[in-house]
């Protein structure tokens, strides 16, 4: 049986550290599907299908990813797709009390699918795409925080 995972996120937008995790659980699961979510208690700058192109473009080196969107339970994804599990990224331990709880809700739904954390690089334990979004918005240097597509596509959508 193949393993397959879902790596689950806003990605408004995808980060190096979202990039990170993807990249590292590609190397442990026979298929990854980064699922764009979209989450109603978020106000994105990017659409969805803008999400989608840009983690699309940064992943193509990466056989094993396909890139898709969903709006309803993670687990219900997870099933539809067949995936054994849920690839998370935990950058600092404020992050786990919040992954726990999500994590001990998907098992009460669905418990034949494992989450797996995945600490991210140290690099990147800070970052996350509202602190991306707030530098670029008043032109920060976000080069070594993002894809040069991502940079570019934040660029464009702060007028620059």
């Amino acid at each position: 049986m193949a393993s397959i995972a879902v790596c689950p996120g806003s990605f408004d937008p995808i980060t190096y550290g979202h990039l990170d995790i993807i990249r590292r659980g590609a190397k442990v699961f026979d298929m990854v599907y980064v699922s764009v979510m979209n989450n109603s208690s978020k106000n994105p700058l990017f659409t969805v299908k803008e999400r989608m192109n840009l983690i699309k473009e940064v992943t193509k080196d990466l056989p094993n990813v396909k890139v898709d969107e969903h709006s309803g339970l993670l687990v219900e994804y997870a099933k539809a797709v067949n995936a054994n599990a849920i690839i998370r990224g935990l950058r600092a331990v404020s992050d786990f009390e919040y992954e726990m709880q999500i994590t001990s809700m998907n098992r009460v739904l669905n418990d034949e699918i494992e989450t797996f954390f995945i600490m991210t690089n140290s690099q990147y334990s800070f970052l996350s795409s509202s602190i991306v979004k707030e530098v670029s918005k008043y032109n920060g240097n976000i080069s070594e925080l993002v894809p040069p597509v991502v940079k570019n596509a934040l660029d464009k959508k702060f007028n620059r």
